[in-house]
């Protein structure tokens, strides 16, 4: 399985030919997104989040995906200051892949079981509108995910808001664990690769 980071927390995940987009995003920290994929999912109606113009969808291929939406909130208050979230469980090939969106409160026993022992988490860690890098350091602990993908942290001109870095998330883990790519994309097997990946951005 192939798992391409396109930027904020948009990634693509691959299976046998077929691609998922996850939350394309419309903002201006990031150079304007175009991809093509299979199918797009969106995690809440954010623009950052649900720019589904910013996919060219193509059609006619078997989808070897079976996809669980899991209803989490925007924030830790019930969703009273920003609404609703979805994480999206993906299964395929024998792998569970979890994209978090815009997880803004640490899981219910029921939702953390929903997402426990996914073999690649991808989680938000920035703080500004979503769990911060120790909130998602907890959530990935509970979640007993193999390899942990941070997403939705300070880039460009994010800057300017209150949106922490990734290091502020590595900073968590022991060196050894932490595995920074040199490019956007990396293969999720049964055994590799384990512990933190940081994908590039080259949009």
């Amino acid at each position: 399985m192939e798992i391409t980071w396109l930027g904020h927390a948009c990634f693509a995940v691959e299976s046998a030919g077929f691609r998922v987009v996850l939350d394309p995003y419309l903002m201006d920290t990031y150079p304007p997104l175009h991809t093509k994929a299979d199918a797009v999912l969106c995690s809440h109606g954010h623009a950052d989040h649900n720019h589904t113009a910013a996919v060219e969808l193509s059609t006619g291929k078997q989808n070897p995906f079976t996809i669980e939406k899991v209803k989490t909130f925007h924030d830790e208050k019930g969703g009273a200051l920003r609404g609703e979230n979805v994480m999206h469980v993906l299964r395929a090939e024998g792998l569970t892949v979890v994209h978090c969106g815009d997880l803004g409160h640490f899981p219910t026993d029921a939702q953390l079981a929903a997402i426990r022992g996914a073999d690649a988490l991808l989680i938000p860690v920035g703080g500004y509108y979503t769990i911060d890098a120790a909130m998602a350091k907890r959530v990935a602990d509970a979640a007993q995910a193999r390899v942990v993908v941070p997403m939705h942290y300070r880039h460009g001109a994010y800057g300017l808001r209150p949106v922490g870095t990734v290091d502020e998330f590595l900073k968590l883990y022991p060196a050894a664990q932490v595995h920074r790519l040199a490019g956007s994309a990396f293969t999720l097997t049964a055994a590799e690769p384990q512990g933190v990946v940081v994908p590039q951005y080259e949009g």
